[in-house]
């Protein structure tokens, strides 16, 4: 793809950087395919389990919410100022999943070392042709580029390792998932099947109430709890695992003892949930800490003065031992914790998905 074409596609759809997000951008269909098939050659060049190196910012659920993925560039750095990985779910609910996806795809194409997506349960075909991405297609351009779209997001990886320490997927782990190994064998490209290691890596959640593994509301995959989290991380030699796929009031949400971490970046989710976004910022000494995008009271601007960093800091040193400022906990005070002033306990209660991610 030519260096030109990929900066004004970028540039068309960056507009609002100067404070204004158009309702539709006026990238066409001829580069929307070419985005979609670069960056479908990109996905395959690289391993299905990237094997990325801090700093880098980690970047939960979008769904289509553009204003608000412009936000987060706006606050922690347009790239390539800063190293992003995105745990999927672009598209659907939002009224801009094609802008969103597309300015994705683009950044991916233009620093292909600095720049991961990986596939969220949205990035399916039997998903997006319900939940919104394939009636905005139809709507705004045709079929074909839907079809278009889904060939491109079946190359997606589906996980992403920090520095050997830090796993990364959309939704949790699998009772398949025995070794790292058999992520990086997936064969692309690959439709999401109903049940298996693809499916669970995309669509499991934790649950504090479930001892091992449990049934899934969903109706898909499973649950999982503390136990099989921290067996996990000890079986792999792991500190964390980063996911996104839920809901939580604040952005990020803590679970079995800190081991887990659920990031959902879309604020004012769906227009319904008076839930913040957030960002994960992971420093060169595997520090961790959380950006909050606020919902935006003032539609289509992009505000800076929404965005404001939390002195959050979370060290994974000496078997985990986390501290967590002030700041977060006042912050954070209304989300169930227990928390005091200055540290965030070690009761953690995820909140359930209230609608399908």
């Amino acid at each position: 793809m030519e260096e030109a074409i990929l900066d004004e596609i970028i540039r068309k759809l960056t507009d609002a950087k100067n404070g204004r997000v158009p309702k539709q951008s006026q990238i066409t269909e001829p580069e929307i395919r070419q985005l979609c098939v670069t960056a479908k050659d990109v996905f395959l060049s690289q391993p299905n389990l990237l094997e990325l190196e801090a700093p880098i910012k980690i970047c939960g659920d979008i769904h289509g919410q553009f204003s608000d993925l412009l936000r987060l560039f706006e606050y922690g750095g347009y790239p390539p100022e800063s190293n992003y990985l995105f745990l999927g779910d672009y598209v659907d609910r939002g009224k801009q999943s094609i802008e969103t996806i597309c300015l994705l795809l683009a950044y991916k194409i233009k620093y292909k070392e600095n720049f991961f997506l990986l596939r969220g349960n949205h990035e399916c075909a039997s998903i997006n042709r319900i939940y919104g991405f394939y009636d905005e297609c139809k709507r705004r351009f045709n079929v074909r580029l839907w079809k278009t779209f889904t060939d491109c997001f079946n190359c997606l990886p589906v996980s992403a390792l920090i520095d050997d320490k830090i796993l990364c997927m959309h939704g949790g782990l699998s009772p398949d998932l025995k070794n790292l190994d058999q992520i990086r064998n997936i064969a692309r490209p690959v439709d999401v099947p109903d049940q298996g290691l693809i499916c669970d890596l995309l669509w499991a959640d934790p649950d504090r109430d479930t001892e091992g593994w449990g049934e899934n509301d969903r109706g898909v995959s499973y649950t999982f709890g503390t136990d099989t989290v921290s067996e996990f991380l000890e079986k792999h030699d792991l500190d964390l695992i980063c996911r996104a796929h839920q809901v939580v009031e604040d952005g990020y949400e803590f679970f079995a003892n800190r081991q887990l971490v659920t990031v959902f970046s879309a604020p004012n989710y769906c227009g319904e949930f008076d839930n913040a976004g957030a960002m994960m910022s992971v420093d060169d000494t595997l520090t961790c800490s959380f950006q909050i995008l606020k919902a935006s009271e003032k539609k289509g601007r992009v505000e800076r003065d929404d965005c404001f960093p939390q002195e959050t800091a979370m060290f994974f040193k000496y078997h985990m031992r986390v501290v967590v400022s002030s700041s977060a906990a006042r912050l954070s005070a209304n989300r169930g914790e227990g928390h005091n002033r200055d540290t965030v306990t070690e009761k953690v209660q995820p909140l359930k998905c209230r609608v399908t991610c």
